[in-house]
């Protein structure tokens, strides 16, 4: 793929203009690096995204992020480079609503194939409270209103989902490789199963069921497994608490037996740590995975997902 030109709209070749003379190069790590002459070339928006391009692709896409490694994906901002780099790519990967200027960049784009995931599974309206006695605290702890949550990839069932609707379409937009898109989206699928499964069964059983997270990003994860997520600020992650939900939670931390504060690596965990030296509670990372790290405790989104597994069984008192 990628072996036939397309025409730039002009804010492309404004972009191109701007570029001069420079070369876009690099690995498929690199969020300015260019597709491979013969492969099928995928621009992803950040790492959930990515990851499932490469598992799905295999060996026959050369993926690359718009997110760097580390960059918190929420400011992105789109560069001239990376405006070249959709208009040249085969297919984009993203998530619509949860970084605005892709979701701009990709609408004005001219790429083939647009594969937005939120139309591959359903979205849910969420707040700082999520699942189950979230209602029942809404009033009493300050829940936030709920608006359309994004962060689908932290529950592997949904994450499932995506996965399936990225497969076919590969084999929608590649055909000739379309029985190794089919071959690699069963074996990703049997991981995300296999995964489902691990929480299910490691969270069945707990002393408490609420957790207290920096930032509302683990909704979707609480309902399946029957939590309660309090999240200290919402859905953004550089949305400031008001000093009421931060004395709300407090109270309900004693009330419902919560131990552990998370924070995540990303963004800061200052108010985290604040809380939990207010409240007497640990701290401890559980990570939202929106990009791979040296200080992510795993080199993949299985591994990740795995050690938040951990860190939740540790905080909830699991048997």
């Amino acid at each position: 793929m990628n072996v036939r030109r397309r025409l730039i709209p002009a804010l492309a070749t404004t972009a191109v203009a701007a570029l001069g003379a420079t070369t876009l190069t690099g690995c498929s790590t690199d969020s300015a690096a260019a597709g491979t002459a013969g492969t099928f070339d995928v621009v992803a928006s950040f790492y959930p995204m990515a990851y499932l391009a490469e598992q799905i692709g295999g060996s026959h896409v050369h993926v690359t992020s718009l997110t760097e490694p580390g960059q918190e994906p929420h400011d992105l901002e789109i560069s001239a480079r990376q405006i070249v780099q959709l208009e040249k790519a085969d297919a984009v990967l993203y998530l619509r609503g949860l970084q605005p200027a892709v979701d701009k960049a990709v609408a004005q784009s001219g790429t083939g194939t647009k594969i937005d995931a939120t139309t591959l599974t359903s979205l849910e309206q969420h707040g700082n409270e999520v699942g189950g006695h979230a209602t029942a605290h809404a009033h009493e702890h300050g829940g936030e209103e709920g608006r359309e949550d994004p962060h689908i990839w932290l529950d592997p069932v949904k994450y499932a989902e995506v996965a399936k609707g990225v497969g076919s379409a590969f084999e929608k937009a590649d055909p000739g490789h379309a029985a190794d898109y089919r071959k690699n989206t069963s074996l990703l699928l049997r991981k995300l199963a296999d995964l489902d499964t691990s929480f299910r069964t490691g969270l069945a059983n707990t002393r408490t069921k609420v957790f207290v997270t920096t930032h509302a990003a683990f909704g979707y994860l609480a309902e399946r497994y029957g939590l309660t997520e309090e999240a200290i600020s919402g859905l953004d992650p550089e949305s400031e608490p008001s000093a009421a939900r931060v004395k709300d939670l407090e109270r309900m931390a004693k009330a419902d037996g919560v131990s552990t504060v998370f924070y995540e690596t990303l963004v800061s965990d200052k108010t985290a740590r604040t809380l939990a030296a207010d409240t007497d509670l640990r701290t401890d990372v559980l990570d939202p995975i929106e990009g791979i790290t040296e200080a992510s405790r795993g080199d993949d989104y299985i591994a990740v997902m795995r050690a938040n597994l951990r860190a939740l069984r540790t905080a909830l008192g699991a048997e």
